[in-house]
């Protein structure tokens, strides 16, 4: 099976995936923006949960424009079979307690998925070795939320990955505001940096200027 990345491979340019979208008009104003994926969260226990129905028909506008991702958490295969068959979604995000075999075995069903994890410290990493996923998101350790916390990851964590893993892409998340991802990115040299609550007004709702100044933050390296 040829393994695919989420964003096409581009050493020289950072993508951006904006995460939590709840409406269609703030979805196209971000593609608009210069986002290269957006974050979907399908799990009902996030302060940014949409249903597959509601999301459907501007997910289905949006077809093409970048690649639209579901964010789950410790979904079934009825369920990702479901967002998989909708034919408005291009990669599944895994942000559960998914093993290494559980991803293995999805991949190799044909699922475009690709796992997030939160990194605490070195042998968090070791963890991240077992999954042999192209695409990996780094994510800070939150024990009682999965993503979306706001909470900063050490940057040093994310580099060593980046060195670690040169053949994979890795994403970097958590607690990436304007302020700091240019930062965040000289340090880490990710494959793509994803933010969600830091170019909020409230969980689901972003501020287009936040945004924008993210992504301009992003590519001022």
């Amino acid at each position: 099976m040829t393994m695919r990345f989420l964003f096409p491979q581009d050493p020289g340019r950072v993508a951006v995936k904006i995460c939590g979208i709840t409406r269609a008009d703030e979805a196209i104003a971000i593609v608009d923006a210069g986002a290269e994926a957006l974050g979907i969260n399908f799990w009902r226990g996030s302060k940014r949960f949409i249903s597959l129905e509601e999301a459907l028909p501007w997910l289905r506008d949006l077809a093409g424009a970048v690649p639209r991702v579901a964010v789950t958490v410790n979904a079934d295969d009825d369920e990702l079979r479901r967002l998989h068959d909708s034919g408005v979604i291009d990669w599944i995000q895994l942000h559960g307690d998914e093993t290494p075999d559980r991803v293995r075995s999805l991949t190799q069903q044909g699922l475009p998925v690709f796992k997030a994890l939160g990194v605490r410290d070195r042998s968090s990493l070791e963890a991240v070795a077992a999954y042999d996923a192209p695409t990996l998101l780094l994510d800070a350790y939150a024990p009682n939320e999965y993503g979306g916390s706001g909470a900063t990851m050490d940057w040093a964590l994310g580099a060593k990955a980046v060195a670690q893993w040169p053949d994979r892409q890795i994403v970097l998340a958590g607690g990436l505001t304007p302020d700091n991802v240019t930062e965040a990115i000289r340090q880490v040299r990710p494959a793509a940096v994803d933010v969600a609550s830091g170019v909020e007004v409230s969980p689901g709702r972003k501020s287009l200027e936040l945004v924008r100044a993210f992504i301009e933050a992003a590519r001022s390296l």
